[in-house]
Formats: C-alpha cells, sequence, structure tokens
C-alpha cells in the first residue's frame, strides 16, 4: 500500500512541476502566442518603417522647414524685443545699468532745459519722458538697424566663401576663420566670435544660436536652419549654401524693387510728416510774436502737447502703411 501511495504522490508531484513551468497552456496556444508576438513586432516594424518613408518624402520635408521658419520668426521677434539683444545688434558693449543712467540723465537735462526755457510743467514732463524713455531707445534701434543691414548685404558674399572653400576641400570651420579675417565689419568681427566660441567648445549650432541673439536677421536665420537640417539629415552642404545664396541675393532684388516702388509714397509721408514743424519754424522767423503766445501763455502750451500727440500718432499710422513686409 505504502508503495503504491509513493507513486501516486510522485507522479502528483512532477505533475504539479510540470504545470507550473509550463504556465498552464498546451504547446497550441503558446505556438499562438509567439505568433501573435511576431506579428505584432512585425506590424509595429512596418509601421515604423511607413512613418520613416513618410518623414522622408519632399512633402513632410517642405513642412518641417516651413515650422522651423515659423520658430525662428517667432525667436527672432522675441530677440529682437529685449533690450540686451538691441545693444548687441547696436555694437554696444555698455551694460543695461549704464544705460539706464545715461536714460535718466538725459531725462533731467531734457526737464531741467524745459523748465528753464519756460515752458509748462505739463509740457516739461513730456519732453523729459520724450528724452528718457524714446531717445535712447531710438538711438539704439538707429544704429541696430543700420548695423544689421551691413550685415546683410555683406553675408551672401561670406556664404560665398563657404561654398568655395568646402568645394576645394576646405572644412567648414577654416572657412568661418577666412571670413572673420577678410570681411569688413560688422560681418568679420561676429563671424570672429562664431570662432572663438567654436574654440572654447561649443557645438556649431549653440555658437550661431549665440550669434543670432548678437545680430538677428532673418538671412543668417536661414543660414543656421540649413546648417542644422544638413546635420540632420545629410547631404551635399556646399549646393544647398549655394542654393542659398541664390535666394539672399534675390530677396535683396526684391527688396530694391519693393523700396523703388515705394519711394512715391515714402517722399509723400515724409512731406506730409515735415509740413506743420516747417510751417510752424517760418512762421516764428516771419511773426515771432504771433508764434511766441503758444510757447509762454498755459493755453498754447496745451494745444502744442495735443498738436505734438496727434502728428506722433499721424507719422506712425504713415509708417505703418509705407512699411512693406515681404
Amino acid at each position: 500500500m505504502l508503495p503504491i501511495l509513493a507513486a501516486i504522490l510522485a507522479f502528483v508531484t512532477i505533475g504539479s512541476i510540470g504545470w507550473v513551468l509550463v504556465g498552464g497552456d498546451d504547446s497550441g496556444a503558446q505556438a499562438v502566442k509567439r505568433a501573435q508576438a511576431l506579428g505584432t513586432a512585425k506590424t509595429a516594424q512596418q509601421a515604423s518603417a511607413r512613418k520613416a518613408a513618410a518623414a522622408n518624402t519632399p512633402e513632410a520635408r517642405r513642412k518641417q522647414i516651413v515650422q522651423q521658419l515659423q520658430e525662428a520668426e517667432r525667436q527672432g521677434r522675441k530677440a529682437r524685443r529685449t533690450l540686451p539683444s538691441q545693444l548687441a545688434a547696436a555694437g554696444l558693449s555698455i551694460s543695461i545699468r549704464t544705460f539706464y543712467i545715461f536714460s535718466a540723465i538725459l531725462g533731467v537735462v531734457a526737464l531741467l532745459a524745459a523748465v528753464v526755457a519756460g515752458l509748462h510743467i505739463l509740457v516739461a514732463v513730456g519732453a523729459a519722458a520724450v528724452a528718457a524713455l524714446g531717445l535712447p531707445r531710438w538711438f539704439v534701434g538707429f544704429l541696430g538697424k543700420k548695423r544689421m543691414k551691413k550685415f546683410s548685404l555683406e553675408f551672401p558674399n561670406a556664404v560665398d566663401v563657404i561654398v568655395r572653400g568646402i568645394k576645394s576641400g576646405l572644412p567648414v570651420h577654416e572657412c568661418f576663420k577666412i571670413i572673420a579675417r577678410e570681411s569688413p565689419a560688422p560681418l568679420g568681427p561676429e563671424f570672429q566670435r562664431l570662432v572663438e566660441g567654436l574654440g572654447v567648445g561649443m557645438t556649431l549650432e549653440q555658437a550661431l544660436d549665440r550669434m543670432y541673439g548678437r545680430m538677428p536677421t532673418s538671412e543668417l536665420r536661414f543660414f543656421t536652419i540649413v546648417i542644422a537640417i544638413q546635420q540632420k539629415t545629410g547631404g551635399n552642404l556646399a549646393e544647398a549654401l549655394s542654393n542659398l545664396s541664390g535666394v539672399l541675393r534675390a530677396r535683396r532684388m526684391m527688396a530694391e524693387k519693393i523700396k523703388a516702388l515705394s519711394s512715391e509714397a515714402i517722399a509723400s509721408a515724409g512731406i506730409i510728416g515735415s509740413l506743420p514743424p516747417v510751417v510752424m519754424a517760418l512762421v516764428s522767423l516771419t511773426a515771432p510774436a504771433y508764434m511766441g503766445l503758444l510757447f509762454t501763455d498755459m493755453r498754447g502750451q496745451v494745444m502744442l502737447l495735443g498738436a505734438g500727440l496727434w502728428m506722433t500718432f499721424g507719422v506712425l499710422a504713415m509708417k505703418k502703411m509705407i512699411n512693406f513686409k515681404f
């Protein structure tokens, strides 16, 4: 009896261990599961391959470039609004604190000059506000636009230097050094700072982003996007930069055409905007007593303040009308 029980117990134990190891499923169920797993993996691979093929189509690349251009435009507007970026674009090495101190001094001088001239206190405060808040920023913006214009004019030549250097076998960094050494300001100094940034371990993308922060022009952003796309997807960099150079020169020609076609509107806006101050100055020279009441009487000063505000609104409206973007 005992041997029979021992045999039954051993059979049950071996069967239980086998059932645990197998997992309670038969070989057919395991085969089905393995087939399903292989089918799922194959389906995922096919979906990934279709996704990669869709991403490599011309339409997908066009959408990617459009998205990068839109993001570049947003970053450019954000960069141009900050005061440090404006100072860097103008080529000024002063700090923000120094700029604010200079603005405050200019406002105080304007206020004292208006009070000494006998103007009303409201007119004096308005002149001080314009001198402290408007005049320094306008001057910085004027210098920045002038400097960026020079940079944009010379930038296609720099791209051509890079194209010829790559075709002759030079690395891109050596082409940057040639541009930094041979190009006039502000193109040469900016590329010199780019080369210095690459020399201290910065990547090309980081160095170009910093350069764009100092010089937020659309031409430089196009160049940055072309370099970034070429690093990600590969391809002929010389051909891409050659096409970029042609696009930049075509944009410059289009800008000159727009400037020529809109010259009449710009001249009309200049005449209309300068006519009231010119007439006022001529009347002041011919009849000083007639115009002097506007400066000595409080009502005349208030009228001058209102006229100045309306003139400002009118000039800004005309500027908006003749500012053609392309």
